[in-house]
């Protein structure tokens, strides 16, 4: 519940509200836009120092700390009238949104269970992929009486409620069980028969997974900021655009849902190898069919879907890479690129769909889908052979 709550009010707010910001503030939405690319960029100067404070101090701290600031920064938006006090803001939404999103919260559960925590992170994004879907239908009706000042002061308090559950968070680490002595006379036997240990991770895996995380994170920032309008772009009417945004939590949640009901035996690299090609085909529905219902329902509930499965992949595969012991350090360092590369990505977006249209945006997207199934490919066929998930 956590997740649901602190991705609505803090990723997803400015693809809800940026245009009723921009109007208010009396700014073009590149500016507004930028906040959140602000955001983005802390978030990936603080990622590997928030993942270390992880690793030695244990999620609840700086879970906590995080919803915190996420209020702040909510209050903070409410509150501003020019972009001074607007981007500041935003800075306390980065620093947020890093220690309580899932990268923390994975993090947090890699170091309590070790290589046993994919379950659970396969869980906790169940509710998370619905933020969208339930956030902006919970914002938009707030706005609409209260105006998106009211809206994010509501947020705000939302945040607020966030703390008690980060409390709950336990303090344990997960230690790798100690082998019982063996008799000196049977050492030798031993040490023939045990498996050799696991040689640090190669440049290309290290690589390969930063790339991946780079190419579905553009693509979930872009979408997450433009979405709505570009479905408005193609012809939709914008209540409609807006619902069927919110299909892509449907998506998200049913695809996680199957993953834990159906996924154990699916290997980490089977898994990004079908989470990136599931999101491939979805941008040539909107393309081939432009503003039809349909078209959009597809477009979102197969996006959902590959996005809601690279969540896991991105929080499964370092288990199966890298020390879990070391994880917040190792991940915060190597999912730092994809924050600078999301937080370019509104802006990207922006000025391709103000100089080309929308359906360039779409092909774009596809070829940033491409490029990470095409990752998730090699990685498989290097390195899926000699780690299982």
């Amino acid at each position: 519940m956590s997740q649901l709550v602190c991705w609505g009010v803090s990723y997803y707010l400015v693809g809800l509200f940026g245009e009723a910001m921009a109007a208010d503030l009396g700014q073009g939405l590149p500016a507004i836009y930028g906040g959140f690319t602000l955001a983005l960029v802390v978030m990936g100067l603080v990622s590997s120092a928030v993942g270390r404070a992880i690793d030695r101090r244990g999620g609840r701290v700086v879970m906590v700390a995080g919803s915190l600031l996420m209020a702040a920064g909510c209050v903070g938006l409410a509150l501003a009238h020019g972009l001074v006090v607007y981007y500041a803001s935003w800075v306390l939404l980065g620093l947020a949104m890093r220690m309580a999103l899932y990268d923390a919260a994975f993090a947090a559960l890699a170091r309590i269970g070790g290589r046993a925590a994919r379950r659970p992170i396969s869980q906790i994004t169940l509710l998370g992929g619905l933020a969208s879907s339930v956030m902006w239908l919970v914002g938009q009706s707030v706005a609409e009486g209260l105006g998106w000042r009211g809206a994010l002061l509501i947020y705000a308090l939302l945040a607020l409620a966030t703390v008690p559950l980060h409390l709950l968070i336990p303090s344990d680490r997960f230690v790798e069980p100690v082998p019982e002595p063996v008799p000196a006379v049977q050492a030798s036997a031993v040490q023939a028969s045990a498996a050799p240990a696991a040689p640090p991770p190669s440049a290309l895996a290290v690589v390969l997974y930063a790339l991946i995380i780079a190419l579905t994170g553009m693509l979930n920032s872009g979408l997450s900021a433009h979405m709505i309008g570009m479905l408005a772009g193609l012809g939709m009417a914008p209540a409609l655009a807006v619902w069927v945004s919110t299909l892509r939590g449907v998506g998200q949640s049913a695809a996680r849902l199957a993953e834990i009901r159906f996924g154990r035996r699916l290997s980490a690299f089977g898994l990004a190898i079908l989470a990136t090609g599931l999101t491939v085909p979805c941008f040539l529905f909107p393309v081939a069919f432009g503003a039809a219902p349909a078209a959009g329902i597809a477009f979102a509930l197969l996006f959902g879907a590959g996005n809601g499965l690279v969540t896991i992949v991105r929080g499964a595969l370092p288990l199966v890479l890298f020390d879990p012991a070391r994880y917040g350090q190792t991940v915060g360092r190597l999912i730092t690129p994809g924050f600078f590369v999301s937080a370019l990505a509104p802006l990207v977006y922006a000025l391709v769909i103000e100089r080309f249209g929308d359906a360039a945006a779409l092909w774009l997207s596809f070829l940033l889908a491409a490029g990470a199934l095409v990752a998730a490919l090699v990685l498989a066929l290097r390195f899926g052979t000699r780690n299982r998930a």
